[in-house]
């Protein structure tokens, strides 16, 4: 027997990176099981991990420069609140003549000063707004005097500056009630106002923006920046207080007359924002040990500033008023006996490793793992959520770099002495980090913009936390090849030509894309439910068992929404593994573009999805135990359920279940977070084809 010319050459070898892609397909449980198991691991180790945080532009140097508010700055912000309080309890027309007295403080202290006028327009839901700050339209023409506000700015222009930057100092209040915490805010910014227009190191324009947060402090803010970007022409006109509340004669009072001169009709402004401040006083109902400080960053869709602003705020509030800084923490996880054990496993094993080679530093006390922890798992549910915490999240849809710093005095009663002291603190910190900014050249540019927080003084950046997410979403596509792989082969007589079984993935790509446009249909359901006038309905407003009847009437429509879409899917003629393969590969995809947009609901999502996406079998394929389990997943993974277990096992759970999840998804879309759609456009479509193979018939 002669042997043909094409067996006299042997085969080339393969690649080795094709030859370990194979290998790891074809043991693609153990992979698949060591990448989950790995991933979550990296997850547990995160606060291990952290890193001290450093300020890594030198120019900062906060702290090189002793501060220089006098006494006389702190004696007339002791005067302004005085003023304040007494207008707010003698004068029925508070919400008119507070702005004008901060006006004429300002004007005082050598300040430019306008009013900014903006209505009363509430968050809408819009389904072409998603990736946008909230939308409102200024239209104050023709209004009624309690749909709109005002916002009161003064501006200091740099004697060492060319206007083309600025800082931005906000406070933000309630002219028709104002609290005396909020008096206090608008004393500290007013004591750095005054020593601001007198330093002569100034090299950027100073704005401080007091916001009328009668319809929302982000609201007032968002306002100010939406027309401060957007070129006016003409002005506001000035503000009297008989336009709203009728000339009796009484209130043409001297004060009218004296800022008519001083307060600009024009909307002024200064140079590009380097950073912004906003400034409050947290309302303190016990004694405590200190003054404290606490730091709010998340803006839109897990923005945060860049971390050189975090560090030169705590720094100096550590290191030159002795306040206690403090980050938003889960306090439930405070007293959790296995977050502790998990510690406690941390702590054993760093001592080991340091009793082996006293250079390995591994491991940290176990109360400090399960105070890291806390602040982690806030740090990334507040980000997952694309809320903002604060009215500095309205700068971030701008780019630029704010915070807000909420200031604790240790005494819930307020002497004279201490609020003198509380003063000084609040005004030298404002003024040690304005002080800093000046230094920049340019903007926030060296240090980490994509970080997660475990402490005031210690960070995770982005090349650790995202291990732990590769982690997780790695098996996706190694399971996906596998499927495809063994769907060929145990069917072989399927199809009779090749080239037709490698394309046999694009029937069922039919089906995958059909039930995501299911998803996205659903996305934009409440749009047109909203559209329907209901008497008592809106955002906000309305009783629960409304929000539960519009709740149950999306299910409705999105249930025959979706029988329409398996008329037309053929999901009846589909083979469970190649839809599966497809299915996950979508996953992947999703998960991969979400951690672009927000990193944080990227990790969670993948934690809750990719378990379920590995596991999920036929009832009739599957043994009696992993069909139990894939049961209970299919059950849990419900974006519903799994919101409702989770704020349980949180301790964050109000009310009832139905109309909690329904708020927390009308916060979602009023606030255009992008989580939103990663719920309905990756996670319900997953969730629903996971549900269908487990109950598929398994008789292709």
């Amino acid at each position: 027997m002669t042997s043909s010319p094409e067996d006299d050459h042997p085969k080339p070898k393969q690649r080795p990176i094709i030859r370990l892609v194979i290998f790891i397909i074809a043991h693609s449980f153990l992979f698949c099981v060591a990448c989950t198991v790995a991933g979550v691991l990296a997850l547990l180790l995160l606060p291990v991990l952290a890193k001290k945080t450093y300020v890594s532009e030198n120019a900062l140097m906060p702290g090189s420069a002793s501060p220089m508010i006098s006494d006389q700055d702190v004696s007339g912000a002791t005067r302004f609140i005085n003023e304040l309080n007494s207008l707010t309890l003698k004068s029925p027309t508070a919400g008119i003549e507070i702005p004008r007295l901060i006006a004429l403080h300002m004007a005082n202290l050598g300040g430019e000063v306008s009013y900014h006028k903006f209505q009363n327009q509430p968050n809408k839901f819009h389904p072409l707004h998603f990736f946008t700050s909230p939308d409102a339209e200024a239209n104050i023409g023709n209004s009624s005097c309690e749909s709109y506000a005002t916002n009161t700015v003064g501006i200091i222009r740099a004697p060492r500056g060319d206007g083309k930057e600025s800082i931005v100092l906000v406070t933000p209040y309630n002219p028709v009630n104002l609290s005396q915490n909020e008096a206090l805010s608008l004393g500290i910014a007013y004591s750095a106002f005054s020593l601001l227009t007198q330093v002569s190191w100034l090299a950027k324009d100073i704005i401080w923006l007091t916001a009328d947060s009668r319809f929302g402090q982000y609201n007032s803010v968002a306002a100010w920046l939406r027309d401060y970007h957007t070129p006016s022409f003409g002005g506001v006109g000035k503000l009297h207080a008989d336009s709203c509340h009728g000339n009796n004669g009484v209130h043409e009072s001297k004060l009218d007359m004296i800022i008519e001169t001083e307060v600009s009709d024009t909307f002024r402004r200064a140079g590009t924002m380097a950073a912004a401040l906003v400034i409050k006083v947290a309302n303190t109902g016990e004694e405590s040990g200190q003054d404290s400080l606490n730091i709010y960053a998340e803006a839109s869709n897990g923005q945060m500033p860049n971390l050189d602003l975090i560090n030169i705020v705590s720094y100096l509030a550590i290191h030159g008023q002795g306040l206690h800084v403090k980050l938003e923490k889960l306090k439930s996880l405070l007293d959790s006996k296995w977050l502790k054990f998990i510690g406690e496993l941390f702590e054993s094993v760093g001592k080991i490793a340091r009793s082996l080679n006293p250079q390995w530093k591994f491991g940290i006390p176990a109360n400090e793992y399960v105070e890291g922890s806390a602040t982690l798992v806030s740090s990334l549910y507040n980000q997952a959520l694309g809320v903002p915490t604060g009215s500095h999240g309205a700068f971030r849809d701008y780019q630029v770099d704010a915070i807000t710093m909420e200031i604790s005095p240790k005494l819930s009663r307020n002497t004279k002495g201490r609020q003198t002291e509380f003063l000084f603190r609040g005004g030298r910190l404002i003024e040690g980090v304005i002080r800093s900014v000046n230094n920049l050249l340019e903007k926030f540019h060296q240090s980490f913009f994509l970080y997660l927080l475990t402490s005031s003084n210690k960070f995770i950046s982005v090349g650790v936390y995202m291990i732990a997410f590769l982690l997780l979403v790695a098996p996706l596509p190694v399971l996906a090849a596998y499927l495809f792989s063994d769907a060929a082969k145990s069917n072989p007589n399927s199809e009779n030509s090749k080239p037709s079984k490698s394309w046999r993935w694009l029937y069922h790509s039919k089906t995958i894309f059909l039930t995501h446009l299911w998803g996205a249909i659903v996305s934009v359901i409440p749009y047109f439910l909203y559209q329907i006038p209901i008497p008592g309905s809106g955002f906000g407003s309305g009783s629960d068992s409304e929000h539960v009847a519009r709740l149950f009437l999306w299910g409705a429509l999105s249930i025959f929404i979706l029988s329409v879409v398996l008329v037309f899917s053929g999901y009846r003629s589909t083979q469970w593994a190649l839809l599966k393969s497809v299915m996950v590969l979508a996953a992947f995809i999703g998960l991969c573009l979400m951690s672009v947009i927000n990193f944080a609901t990227a990790e969670i999502g993948a934690l809750l999805l990719v378990p379920m996406c590995l596991m999920i079998k036929p009832l009739k394929v599957a043994g009696k135990l992993q069909s139990a389990l894939n049961m209970v997943l299919v059950i849990v993974e419900f974006p519903g359920v799994a919101l409702y277990l989770v704020k349980s096992a949180f301790g964050l759970q109000n009310g009832s279940g139905y109309v909690e999840f329904w708020y927390w998804l009308e916060s979602l879309w009023v606030w255009n977070s992008a989580t939103y759609i990663y719920i309905c456009m990756v996670h319900l479509p997953c969730w629903f084809l996971c549900f269908y193979i487990l109950f598929h018939p398994c008789n292709v």
